[in-house]
């Protein structure tokens, strides 16, 4: 089933339906991954490599997200899909560098509370979210 050609630039072809069932299975696994960590690391308190690999287990579904989005750009026939995607993409490493290289700035000469680079990813989801809806309104 082939998108229709009113519809460019909408996730509507096949490796976009394929993106999105992936992208919510791998959201799914790093959101139990993440939460299951905190439950472990609160009552059990676990040290040494059992605590390596809690604390690295959230991150699995991260590393999977951006495996989602390689593959979408792989599969996508739409070059219109794919250059709205990688320019999103590109605007939210650009906010996310902007803020953390600010934030790390002020943490040096104004002595701000530290941030805690587990914030990095949903930085990042943010302005991916934002970015997507303007450049997507950029090419309706």
């Amino acid at each position: 089933m082939e998108c229709s050609p009113t519809r460019t630039g909408s996730l509507i072809t096949p490796a976009g339906r394929r993106l999105m069932w992936r992208s919510a299975v791998i959201s799914v696994f790093l959101i139990s991954f993440a939460f299951f960590s905190i439950w472990a690391f609160f009552h059990y308190r676990p040290t040494g490599p059992m605590a390596w690999l809690l604390a690295l287990l959230p991150s699995l579904g991260i590393i999977g997200q951006m495996a989602v989005f390689g593959v979408y750009l792989s599969e996508e026939k739409d070059e219109l899909n794919v250059a709205i995607l990688v320019k999103s993409m590109l605007w939210s490493i650009g906010g996310t560098l902007s803020v953390t290289t600010v934030w790390g700035y002020l943490e040096a000469f104004a002595h701000i509370r530290r941030l805690e680079l587990l914030w990095v990813y949903p930085i990042f989801v943010v302005f991916q979210v934002i970015s997507s809806l303007v450049v997507r309104w950029r090419y309706r």
